[in-house]
């Protein structure tokens, strides 16, 4: 049963965060931005497109350096 949960957990894990623990952040950040700001009675539309347009580029730019500099990584090994 212990295997399973666990199996379940790594799952959602990998599902989330994915490859890049940064974006997953960023994403969270938005999110709880947009939440905020909606319950303040603020417009909110905006920031999820901003935080995509901001986490995607740097994303990419982190790997593309990353893949120019010989330092490649398998996404399960951390």
């Amino acid at each position: 049963m212990i295997g399973r949960l666990r199996m379940f957990l790594l799952f959602w894990y990998d599902f989330v965060v994915g490859d890049d623990w940064r974006v997953a952040v960023g994403v969270v950040a938005a999110l709880a931005l947009t939440g905020g700001s909606a319950a303040a009675g603020l417009p909110s539309w905006w920031v999820l497109p901003v935080a995509v347009g901001v986490l995607l580029p740097l994303s990419l730019w982190r790997v593309s350096r990353a893949a120019r500099n010989g330092r490649t990584r398998d996404h399960n090994t951390g």
